[in-house]
């Protein structure tokens, strides 16, 4: 079992302890947004409940579904893979809320192929060409005679928007190319089709797929850190107003030298 399981799978069965005690005394944390910074919420949940016996519950709808829930007051925290928009916030101070951006962690956007392909790196220019529709076989940038499947996320991914920011540069994606609705189901398709290409968050990035250098930069720890590695971008936890009490306990875990190793073990980077 690999990382990423053994924490979704802990977070789930700490949930279920949870709910007895927890519930009962009122002491409750609801999270809601990003796939990506999902994993890491979902660790420090695990961990805040051990040590507060608080119930803290994370759902991965997207980071614009995040921002929904926070707008609507049905979240504590909103995770997310971007930073909020102009009408977001505008929503969401109609509505009373003041949303106040927390850095959780640091990541990269891995570009991922299958492990099989030669292709070992690609500028960004040619990852826009791919996405565009412009180059639509591997032969054209060093690979095999195949067609590309060209992989996305869905619109409400903050992943897909920093691709669309950073890769892209408000170019049109192809109308053929494949959504799927999570890092972690990028990550499979790409992992069952030797022709395929997507992108992912850099903790979801293990043997099942290959990461390719961008611009002769590989996606790590480092490289992500020393902004070297172009597709890199801060993730989020908003919350309504400065957090106080158990959301700011909660909010702060990144600062802590345990929260700095869970988000080391998973895959992504410190920022503190």
């Amino acid at each position: 079992m690999n990382l990423l399981r053994k924490i979704v799978f802990g977070a789930a069965v700490m949930g279920l302890m949870a709910a007895g005690d927890a519930s009962a005394a009122g002491k409750t944390l609801v999270l809601d947004g990003s796939t990506t910074v999902g994993p890491i919420a979902k660790a420090f949940a695990a961990y805040f409940h051990k040590k507060t016996g608080v119930d803290v519950t994370v759902s991965e709808s997207g980071s614009g579904n995040g921002a929904k829930s926070l707008i609507n007051k049905t979240c504590d925290i909103a995770d997310m893979s971007r930073a909020m928009k102009d009408n977001e916030i505008a929503a969401a101070k109609a509505n009373g809320v003041n949303p106040v951006q927390n850095v959780v962690a640091l990541d990269g956007i891995a570009i991922i192929v299958h492990p099989s392909n030669r292709v070992a790196s690609l500028t960004k220019e040619k990852i826009r060409e791919i996405y565009t529709g412009k180059v639509t076989n591997w032969s054209q940038v060093g690979g095999p005679n195949a067609p590309i499947v060209v992989i996305q996320r869905e619109s409400n991914s903050g992943t897909q928007d920093t691709f669309k920011e950073l890769v892209m540069e408000n170019e049109p994606i192809a109308q053929g190319a494949e959504t799927q609705a999570s890092n972690g189901a990028v990550k499979s398709r790409v992992a069952s089709t030797p022709t395929a290409i997507g992108f992912v968050g850099l903790g979801y990035v293990d043997s099942s797929v290959k990461d390719v250098a961008v611009d002769g930069v590989k996606p790590s720890v480092m490289t992500v850190k020393s902004g070297k590695y172009s597709i890199s971008r801060p993730l989020f936890m908003y919350t309504n107003g400065q957090p106080k009490g158990m959301v700011k306990q909660f909010i702060d875990l990144p600062k802590t030298p345990a929260g700095k190793k869970m988000i080391s073990e998973i895959g992504f980077v410190n920022k503190y």
